[in-house]
């Protein structure tokens, strides 16, 4: 097979690759995000401590990591064929790749949040911020660089699993390197697949750790404290001392 061939092979299965990573990755996020704080704030100690909430979403979520990928797939073909009304091409993938993702980073950004200086949400508490605020301007925010991390372990796990789906026809590189490279002998295909998901892999490893460290240089868990300017008093006017005076 000739470069001329190989091409446009290869630029359809990297748009389908990133057709699907980039909607499971931007579900995983949006749902994955809440669901690690809860586990953190109604944990033992957390500031919605409900031992009953987080058993039930803990052991959800256990599950969900613990399915290995192509059985959660097969698992989903019913529920994939009623949202999509397919079970095979890259939208039908998203499905089953978003619902592997959601527990993934659940647990990442739990270990996330975990590390947030305690002090920092005392210091909220006694100035009188209730648990959507702290969540707003002390946990996520001080968190930030590690779930910038922990997204870009995310998009690179999701890879993985988008090359897996295209083993059962989910489209993708992954779905390139199975017909032509395995099915059909073309070794060259299979190894210049194999090289553009390491290239796409680098260059998001890096982009996400020179992300997560500028965050940390622009004052995240490793830089200055944050300005906590929640009930900031008022300073008396200069009127009003001289009147106390």
């Amino acid at each position: 097979m000739t470069w001329a061939e190989m091409q446009p092979l290869l630029e359809q299965a990297c748009r389908e690759t990133l057709v699907m990573v980039g909607w499971s990755t931007l579900i995983a996020v949006v749902a994955g995000l809440p669901i690690g704080v809860l586990l953190v704030l109604t944990d033992k100690g957390g500031l919605l401590q409900n031992t009953l909430v987080n058993k039930v979403v803990g052991q959800i979520v256990n599950i969900g990591r613990s399915l290995p990928f192509i059985i959660l797939m097969v698992a989903l073909m019913n529920f994939t064929r009623w949202v999509t009304g397919t079970t095979i091409g890259s939208e039908a993938a998203i499905v089953p790749l978003a619902i592997g993702g959601i527990p993934f980073f659940a647990r990442l950004v739990e270990t996330a949040v975990r590390e947030v200086d305690n002090g920092l949400v005392e210091a909220v508490q006694a100035m009188g911020g209730n648990t959507w605020t702290i969540v707003r301007k002390v946990l996520v925010p001080e968190a930030l660089p590690s779930l910038i991390a922990s997204t870009t372990t995310t998009i690179i796990a999701l890879i993985g699993y988008s090359a897996m789906a295209g083993t059962v026809g989910g489209g993708g590189l992954g779905d390139l390197a199975v017909r032509y490279g395995y099915q059909r002998f073309e070794t060259g295909l299979m190894w210049i697949t194999v090289a553009v998901l390491a290239v796409v892999i680098s260059v998001i490893q890096f982009a996400g750790d020179y992300a997560a460290r500028s965050l940390h240089r622009r004052g995240g868990r490793s830089g200055p404290a944050p300005k906590l300017r929640l009930l900031k008093a008022k300073e008396p006017a200069a009127a009003d001392i001289e009147k106390v005076a």
